[in-house]
């Protein structure tokens, strides 16, 4: 099952439109109102993108994401591996996996976490044949690397990114619900930037795109690109909402865009910041939109 983008589910206003940007087709002076707040954005994580939660209540509607965790672990993930008869295990691996969404965390790390924080040993072959089968049943899909060619010889991170198919799931696996995310914006962060992932690939899809993430081994980082097919791309970087993480994520983005090698491919076709919280869309003087998640669309 498919979980639906924010413009699917009616909680963005799709004024923003992902074809128009990589088309060109936008308003030089953008101004666009964002109506969601910070306690929409975490209760929209918590609830998903899954078509039944919608014609439940709020309550109800927070339920059915932490029931359809619990039937990953009693029955899913089961039935795609037999061998996958530990439920703790798999429990304790989907809330290690929410724990280190959004970032590059190699497997022996989680590996070792599992084992420290849980008390949970398992071998390399076991955890793979795990997370094999949480892709298999569309519980996790990483993101993997963006190779550009880049003007100078800097060195690209090639390990994927962990997200989850949507982010409801990470935060059932955590046990928090809105009011625990509020408590806690850092974790509120990562799980947005799944939502954003989520979202992004729904309306890349149409457009024949994927998602990727860029990093260098020097730390510079890119959450999210839109490739086209066409050779077309945009970068985005995925911030929770204030002027000071806004402005830093733009900077980024110029950073990384001047160290493309535009004479042999492609310069991008824009530079995005994608918010939660933020009043409204516009464009910087810099050339940089500020979109927010419940504006756009595909």
């Amino acid at each position: 099952m498919r979980p639906m983008s924010l413009w699917e589910s009616g909680d963005s206003s799709g004024k923003v439109s992902l074809s128009a940007l990589f088309s060109g087709n936008v308003k030089e002076e953008i101004f666009i109102e964002n109506k969601l707040t910070l306690e929409d954005i975490a209760y929209l994580a918590c609830r998903g993108g899954w078509p039944r939660s919608l014609s439940l209540n709020k309550e109800e509607a927070l339920g059915y994401a932490r029931d359809y965790l619990d039937t990953i672990i009693k029955f899913d993930a089961n039935r795609v591996n037999r061998k996958l008869k530990s439920l703790i295990r798999i429990q304790m691996l989907l809330r290690s996996l929410a724990r280190n969404q959004g970032t590059s965390t190699p497997n022996s790390t989680i590996i070792q976490d599992l084992e420290m924080n849980y008390g949970i040993q398992i071998s390399r072959p076991t955890f793979l044949a795990y997370t094999k089968a949480l892709e298999e049943i569309f519980i996790i899909e990483n993101s993997d690397a963006w190779n550009p060619k880049l003007r100078s010889k800097t060195a690209i991170r090639q390990s994927d990114t962990h997200y989850f198919v949507d982010p409801s799931i990470a935060a059932a696996a955590l046990e928090a619900g809105p009011q625990d995310l509020m408590n806690d914006l850092n974790t509120l962060g990562f799980i947005f930037e799944t939502l954003c992932i989520r979202d992004l690939r729904v309306y890349a899809q149409p457009l024949n795109g994927t998602i990727h993430h860029f990093r260098t081994q020097a730390g510079l980082e890119c959450d999210a690109v839109v490739h086209l097919n066409n050779g077309k791309y945009g970068l985005i970087e995925v911030k929770l909402g204030n002027e000071k993480a806004i402005e830093k994520g733009a900077n980024t983005l110029i950073k990384i865009s001047g160290k493309i090698d535009t004479d042999n491919m492609n310069p991008p076709s824009f530079l995005m910041v994608l918010t939660g919280t933020y009043p409204y869309a516009y464009k910087r003087s810099d050339g940089v939109y500020v979109v927010p998640i419940g504006v756009l669309k595909d």
